[in-house]
């Protein structure tokens, strides 16, 4: 029998076949499971639902660039994705253009997810990511698939003179068409369940490899794409791209055995569905911080807190970096010392905030 080094190079390519019995097990668990989720998010109000979706989109199209190592402005992305919910949040900022384009980008796919993907569509996903035409430093081809002249796509690590490849991907002359099958069985095979799509949609996207650069994150967002579909709602309450860039070096080691490996994904859907579980379990956890800090702002509701307070007790509440003294508090509210001191002595009295440490180690932080 031939031995193929790649998955696209059997004959039957893209015939992908699984053991149903196992995946099906497991996908009845993730469907559970997002069922309580959404039934959960239900009882909370339109309030902290829209809270929720903000910081799991922020976080989701944080974490997705932060996989291919690039780490994005959290103040900047926030703002820009508050702006497109008509969000009114504490402290905004005026996202830079490549922020606001990532942006649209997402929303375009989780609010548009019954619209048809198409090459055009996906060019302009590709604009967003790079609209300066460079990626960091190279300037590279945008809005288009790569071609011959920029030679084979490849995925290496290691030293110069000393580099393994992970793998290649189809050769540019023939992209026009592989997606054309690959947007075809996209946008009208009806045989799968969408969950299941989005894995094998995933694993296809990025096995094309279609551009010179961002395939990883448009392939993340394709993933948001369909699993908006399956969900039937634009609102996000759980992060696959949180949780791949928790499990990163699998996620590269599963997709690297899989392109290497048969048609069968079975090891594949296996790994994107625990994935995806493990995604949903933990939304819990932002869950539970919302509704913390939503509690605890009704608990200070009661007294009568100044515009500065408030600032400072909402960002205790949204990872604030190190620990709060009152030099912090007087730098980050432009005001003095003196009235630091006395907005702190004020929420110490109200048991809003507690006093940790002595001395210069004095810092503040929430009651509870």
């Amino acid at each position: 029998m031939k031995q193929y080094k790649y998955i696209y190079q059997y004959n039957q390519w893209p015939d992908f076949f699984w053991d149903k019995e196992k995946i099906l097990s497991l996908l009845a668990k993730v469907q559970f499971t997002k069922g309580l989720l959404f039934g959960k998010m239900s009882t909370i109000g339109l309030s902290l639902q829209e809270t929720a979706n903000l910081d799991t989109i922020t976080q989701d199209i944080i974490k997705s660039s932060e996989i291919e190592g690039e780490i994005l402005n959290l103040k900047e992305v926030r703002s820009s994705v508050a702006k497109r919910l008509g969000i009114n949040i504490e402290e905004p900022v005026t996202a830079k253009r490549n922020i606001d384009s990532i942006v649209e980008m997402m929303f375009d796919a989780i609010h548009n997810y019954n619209s048809e993907l198409t090459t055009n569509r996906l060019f302009a996903w590709h604009n967003s990511l790079f609209p300066n035409g460079y990626s960091g430093l190279i300037k590279i081809k945008t809005a288009a698939f790569r071609t011959e002249e920029s030679g084979p796509m490849q995925v290496v690590s290691g030293a110069i003179g000393r580099e393994t490849i992970h793998y290649e991907a189809p050769s540019a002359e023939k992209l026009e068409m592989e997606m054309k099958r690959f947007l075809n069985w996209f946008n009208h095979d009806i045989s799968q369940n969408i969950i299941i799509k989005s894995a094998i949609a995933h694993l296809w996207f990025v096995t094309l490899h279609p551009f010179e650069d961002g395939n990883g994150r448009i392939a993340r967002t394709i993933t948001d794409m369909l699993l908006a579909k399956s969900d039937n709602s634009s609102k996000r309450f759980y992060s696959m791209s949180y949780q791949i860039q928790q499990t990163k070096n699998s996620y590269y080691d599963i997709l690297e055995k899989t392109q290497k490996g048969s048609l069968d994904i079975t090891d594949w859907l296996e790994w994107f569905l625990n994935c995806l579980l493990s995604a949903v379990k933990n939304s819990d956890i932002l869950l539970s911080k919302i509704l913390q800090k939503h509690a605890f702002l009704q608990k200070c509701s009661e007294h009568k807190l100044n515009a500065r307070q408030l600032l400072m007790i909402n960002m205790l509440f949204d990872n604030f970096k190190g620990n709060l003294t009152s030099s912090k508090w007087a730098k980050i509210c432009k005001c003095s010392q003196d009235t630091a001191g006395r907005d702190i002595d004020y929420l110490l009295k109200n048991k809003i905030l507690k006093k940790i440490g002595a001395g210069r180690s004095t810092h503040y932080e929430i009651y509870g």
